[in-house]
């Protein structure tokens, strides 16, 4: 099982299975959320995932035709997950994790048509200048 939470411990959440995958994204929105870099994060099942401790608040860009609900502390701010529509799991920032090396490495690189010139990819992995084909 693996544990995690918010900055200052606010919130906090648990999950009961193996993630699905870990990836990074490149893309300008995930570099806001982020500071500047990449987001790591992980996909994890909706019924694996469940918050154990304070409320995080939600945010949907109001401007946008479909936008994803990224959850958060209310207190410190700490981006916590992140709910896509049309895409059945919760995308987990790594970064929440009480054991960040949990993450692993990540398996592919998103959206790289937008990356920073200081983003780096690790060698090896699939990349995709968007997102990657759905099978």
């Amino acid at each position: 099982m693996l544990k995690g939470g918010c900055y200052c411990g606010e919130v906090r959440y648990e999950i009961s299975a193996d993630p699905v995958m870990s990836a990074e994204c490149h893309c300008r929105p995930c570099q806001y959320i982020s500071g500047g870099g990449p987001n790591y994060y992980m996909l994890v099942k909706p019924d694996a995932f469940a918050f154990t401790g304070g409320e995080p608040r939600q945010f949907r860009r109001p401007d946008l035709e479909n936008p994803v609900t990224r959850h958060f502390c209310p207190t410190c701010g700490t981006h916590l997950m992140t709910r896509m529509p049309g895409v059945d799991f919760v995308i987990l920032k790594a970064g929440s994790l009480d054991d960040p090396a949990a993450y692993g490495q990540p398996k592919m690189a998103i959206c790289c048509a937008e990356m920073a010139p200081f983003h780096l990819v690790p060698e090896g992995i699939a990349t995709f200048d968007g997102l990657p084909p759905r099978r």
